[in-house]
């Protein structure tokens, strides 16, 4: 396989070739691979754990009796001023 570098991205490469941080564009190119696999990693068990949340939420209010928009966000209200409450 071959790539091309934007020499912006070859500065880069330099400038940490340089600073001695990495011996060869080879090697911090794999380092820059290694990241981006684990960067999809995170954001793929971040999605999933988002996804179980909203499950979760959806099934809580199958069995929770529904209330008007003003009655939730009085209730919201009240829960900030307790815990307001609660500190002072």
């Amino acid at each position: 396989m071959s790539i091309s570098l934007t020499p912006d991205q070859e500065r880069f490469i330099q400038t940490k070739l340089q600073a001695g941080k990495y011996r060869s564009a080879e090697e911090a190119l794999e380092m820059a691979l290694r990241l981006l696999d684990e960067y999809d990693r995170a954001n793929a068990e971040w999605i999933e754990d988002v996804r179980e949340k909203i499950d979760a939420a959806i099934l809580a209010s199958d069995h929770t009796s529904p209330i008007d928009g003003e009655t939730f966000v009085n209730q919201i209200l009240e829960r900030f001023r307790q815990g307001y409450q609660a500190q002072a």
